[in-house]
């Protein structure tokens, strides 16, 4: 493939990608290679790769001679990449309280700060915008202190895996004040143990703190 079409096919990927995490394209919907083209401004091939790349993430499903659809969300699949999820980062946290050094601790530190402060925006789509931006800061924050790349790049998979159900739990948090000021708790009881050198409780506050989206998700899919 040319630098170009390379270019066009990373764009492609980008946009749709962030079009079905978003609802813009719901579980189940047809993306007709005519409709994409138009949308997206961008040709076929690499709209193609775009859409091959997407299926190895398991955010659309090819369909023998038929073209391709977005993924269908369940519960079975949300339970097991969230279980997954939870367990890699409870890994992942335990050797950073091993390895991590005081540059981690001041960097995790300055990001709970900053998420902390985020009840002080006005907007709400500002704030929902920002508060995801500040978490998903203060998360990566803590993970990068167990110095693997290869664990950081599983854990990114399984984050990419679970941000449709991750956003359906967004807009229910974000909105509401109460939880909030659940995160808020979990947040710093979190960083408190992480400064402890708490390893093992460090490692059980982040499984179960992963995990306490689940039971609203579940919900919202239900509902849906």
């Amino acid at each position: 493939m040319s630098e170009e079409k390379t270019s066009q096919a990373a764009i492609a990927y980008d946009l749709l990608k962030a079009d079905i995490i978003n609802g813009a394209h719901r579980p189940g919907d047809k993306l007709l290679m005519s409709h994409l083209k138009t949308q997206y401004d961008i040709g076929a091939g690499p709209m193609r790769e775009a859409l091959s790349q997407l299926v190895s993430e398991r955010l659309v499903t090819a369909i023998s001679q038929r073209g391709f659809r977005v993924a269908q969300m369940t519960q079975e699949e949300m339970e097991d990449i969230y279980d997954a999820r939870a367990h890699l980062e409870a890994l992942i946290v335990r050797l950073a309280v091993e390895r991590g050094d005081e540059q981690w601790e001041a960097e995790v530190i300055g990001k709970a700060h900053t998420l902390a402060r985020v009840d002080e925006i006005n907007s709400a789509e500002d704030m929902l915008n920002i508060w995801d931006m500040r978490h998903k800061a203060f998360h990566l924050a803590i993970a990068k202190g167990c110095s693997s790349p290869k664990l950081l790049e599983m854990r990114a998979a399984l984050f990419d895996q679970a941000e449709r159900y991750r956003q359906l739990w967004l807009k229910q948090t974000v909105f509401s004040q109460s939880a909030l000021a659940a995160k808020r708790e979990e947040h710093q009881a979190l960083v408190d143990a992480l400064l402890d050198k708490n390893a093992e409780r460090a490692s059980a506050l982040m499984y179960a703190h992963l995990m306490s989206p689940v039971s609203i998700i579940s919900e919202l899919i239900a509902e849906n």
